[in-house]
């Protein structure tokens, strides 16, 4: 009787599918499971290395959605700084399911977070996405008037997506106690002040991503039916942890964690598919080379891989826009928990 392991393909066994692949080869790691075509429509979100991918794709001709376009009251040189350009709508980074079904459920008006406004040095910031203003705004008004045309591109962005591309970065967040509020940040890191009394830490166990993304995915298609998703884990290490244990520790559950609910995900939804790229960049076939110096930021080379390995899977190729690239946010470090872990 012939063994069911004989006749597979090379990518199946771990000597020809990685340990005879020369190295940076990332090989037939990533086989789609439908095409995504320059006709659709793509929405990005998540945590940094969505930024990437939206770049990506743009670059390669796609119609990738910009909700929340600059101004023209905005130099070109701020747009980052804030929020412009990054994702789909100016929502900052969105590290956890939590968080994007919060931000979804607040969109389409079934949800009101609370603890709203917060403040530094007389001014005002979106608890939401303290970081997308970095100089606040002069009254709690402004940033509730600010929020509200804000929803309504994000609401517009998401319906509006024949793909979305989520990546997921974290497991960890901090929570308004009493509300169960999920914020971005650590309050006191952008604004706002660390007040024991009214928030507490929380890291997200695998049952409850897994529950927060298909509670957003069930939401989102009752108004979008056609939506595709592509989702990823961000390669990024944890900049700190607040969980107790060693940062490296923490980043193997987080990413774990995470990685276990893309496969169930994948499994239970057939309009989801997960690219790998967490896979590629951390790869023993990389020998460390897609990560800086710091070990923790991902290389140009590393984007690079991961991109075209994207792109080539669908048969897109860059344009001519790669010449005019903003390149990423600055500020894309994971200022989640920085002021709490030393």
């Amino acid at each position: 009787m012939a063994s069911p392991y004989e006749n597979l393909p090379a990518r199946s066994y771990w000597r020809s599918g990685v340990a005879e692949r020369a190295p940076l080869d990332p090989g037939a790691l990533y086989t789609p499971r439908f095409a995504v075509t320059p006709r659709m429509q793509v929405a990005t979100a998540g945590s940094c290395f969505a930024q990437h991918i939206g770049r990506s794709l743009r670059q390669a001709g796609l119609r990738v959605i910009d909700a929340e376009p600059l101004p023209a009251t905005v130099p070109e040189a701020l747009a980052h700084d804030h929020g412009y350009g990054l994702y789909s709508a100016r929502y900052g980074n969105i590290y956890t399911a939590a968080q994007l079904l919060q931000l979804w459920r607040e969109a389409e008006g079934t949800h009101i977070p609370q603890d709203r406004v917060w403040q530094r040095d007389g001014r005002f910031f979106d608890a939401q996405r303290p970081g997308v203003d970095p100089r606040g705004h002069a009254s709690a008004e402004a940033v509730l008037r600010h929020r509200a045309h804000h929803l309504t591109r994000v609401q517009a962005a998401f319906r509006a997506a024949d793909l979305l591309v989520f990546t997921f970065g974290l497991t960890e967040a901090w929570v308004h106690t009493a509300s169960g509020t999920v914020f971005p940040t650590a309050p006191g890191t952008i604004a706002g002040t660390h007040d024991p009394a009214l928030y507490s830490f929380r890291n997200f166990n695998a049952l409850e991503v897994l529950r927060d993304f298909e509670s957003f995915l069930k939401a989102l298609r009752k108004v979008n039916r056609r939506v595709k998703l592509v989702i990823t884990v961000s390669p990024v290490p944890l900049t700190a942890t607040a969980s107790g244990q060693h940062v490296e520790v923490a980043t193997c559950y987080s990413k774990s964690v995470l990685r276990a609910v893309c496969g169930m995900l994948v499994q239970r939804h057939p309009e989801i598919d997960y690219f790998p790229s967490y896979e590629l960049i951390t790869s023993q076939n990389s020998r460390g080379a897609y990560f800086e110096a710091n070990q923790r930021s991902v290389s140009e080379l590393g984007v690079a891989a991961a991109m075209e390995l994207f792109l080539n899977g669908h048969g897109l190729h860059p344009t001519a826009a790669q010449a005019a690239d903003p390149g990423e946010d600055p500020r894309c470090e994971d200022a989640l928990l920085e002021a709490f872990a030393r």
